[in-house]
């Protein structure tokens, strides 16, 4: 059993989702949202020793040295057959850092993870640009495992993932499933991508198009009749076509508007909220779902995208589906509160007059003025001006205690 084990024991017996580990500062997970210290180990920091023990044991001496090298290393780390985590090494200002990822080992249905039906649709298309996008953290590779999943009981093609690092293992039923890791497999999102056009594939799935050139191959690949999955860390429909162009030299922006509005079929926008103590707890998939059609098309052609919502909103008979408008749902269910809904809308103020009194200065947040805060009564008429108060003594700073001897401590009741 390595070392890191007993914290991954802990934060999966208390469901948190990720566990966050910086040199000279105390352990942490991530539940719900919400980050929060280890029981135990508020007052402990990591020191070096154990930060590099920890993170050493796990990536093997070739990682561990491409990773002093190089200061970033991605891989997944498999504790057990029910548990594997996605690994994001660093070095930060104090030192070693690293951030896990729990990856569920079992892959939920669309239908479990409450996903509109309309999607099940990309997967039964021969061609084209599929993209699910959303904030890190939001559930993006989760939704895409579901979807590669379906298509893998239902249909029999040639699936390519490229990856940074695979994350959901998936095993062959209808499907062939090719499954290639960054940098462990191919070099990198380009070199994968090219290699799956020699491939016989009929699917390929790109874990990030994060640069020009994989969005670029991306898009050649749908127009040679490849259907591509691929992710953007986008919130909506129309932020995930503007960001698409974008990302291109300006000289080349009519040429990729063509290519996206001929090539793209659809796009899953994805956030997660939190759900209310009274529905049970725990966070909620809410998702923006456009359906590519000759309107949207014709919009994506002519660069104007503000024209989205409109469609979107109009396209409910096709399984189209507005971002608030789905949060609005969910929020009159008293699935989420109107203070959660208002932190995740596009339009704050369709929400604003839910929020209680105590809430309402949140509007500032979309853009208004801040409170003025009241000053010091003023001086009466000609007294003299007050003298300025010394600013309160700070107590020194001590540095931070380390634990008893070199061994690095297990956290209570791990």
């Amino acid at each position: 059993m390595a070392y890191i084990d007993q914290f991954f024991e802990y934060l999966i017996s208390v469901g948190a989702s990720d566990f966050h580990m910086a040199q000279g500062d105390a352990p942490k997970i991530r539940k719900h949202g919400e980050v929060m210290a280890i029981p135990g180990r508020e007052n402990l920091p990591v020191s070096a020793e154990e930060a590099a023990f920890m993170l050493s044991e796990i990536a093997g001496p070739e990682r561990w040295a491409r990773f002093e090298e190089t200061g970033d290393l991605d891989f997944a780390y498999e504790m057990n057959e029910d548990s594997r985590f996605r690994c994001n090494f660093l070095k930060q200002t104090r030192g070693y850092g690293a951030v896990f990822r729990l990856i569920p080992t079992k892959i939920l249905t669309l239908e479990q993870l409450g996903i509109p039906p309309v999607v099940k649709e990309f997967g039964h298309m021969r061609g084209g640009l599929v993209l699910v996008t959303g904030p890190t953290g939001s559930g993006k590779s989760t939704t895409l495992a579901a979807i590669v999943d379906y298509i893998n009981v239902s249909f029999p093609r040639h699936i390519v993932t490229i990856e940074e690092p695979i994350e959901f293992v998936h095993n062959n039923k209808k499907s062939i499933i090719t499954q290639r890791e960054v940098p462990e497999h191919t070099h990198s999102f380009p070199a994968g991508l090219k290699a799956a056009l020699r491939e016989d594939s009929d699917i390929v799935l790109v874990g990030e198009m994060r640069d020009l050139e994989t969005i670029q191959l991306a898009l050649t690949a749908a127009e040679t009749g490849l259907l591509v999955f691929g992710t953007l860390h986008t919130n909506n429909a129309r932020k995930t076509v503007d960001r698409m162009i974008d990302v291109f030299p300006s000289d080349q922006q009519g040429q990729v508007r063509t290519m996206l509005a001929a090539s793209l079929r659809g796009v899953v926008a994805q956030l997660l909220l939190k759900k209310t103590p009274e529905a049970g707890g725990g966070r909620i998939a809410i998702n923006e779902i456009l359906v590519v059609n000759s309107a949207v098309s014709a919009i994506i052609r002519e660069g104007a995208t503000q024209k989205l919502q409109d469609v979107i909103v109009a396209g409910k008979g096709q399984g189209m589906q507005f971002m608030d408008d789905a949060i609005w749902k969910e929020m009159q269910q008293g699935v989420v509160s109107p203070h959660e809904a208002y932190m995740k809308a596009i339009d704050k103020n369709r929400f604003k007059v839910f929020l209680p009194d105590e809430e309402q200065d949140l509007g500032n947040s979309a853009g208004g003025a801040a409170p003025v805060k009241p000053g010091p009564p003023a001086a009466p008429p000609g007294a003299a001006p007050a003298r300025p108060q010394a600013p309160p003594t700070r107590p020194p700073i001590r540095p931070p205690q380390r634990p008893p001897g070199n061994t690095p401590q297990r956290p209570p009741g791990m």
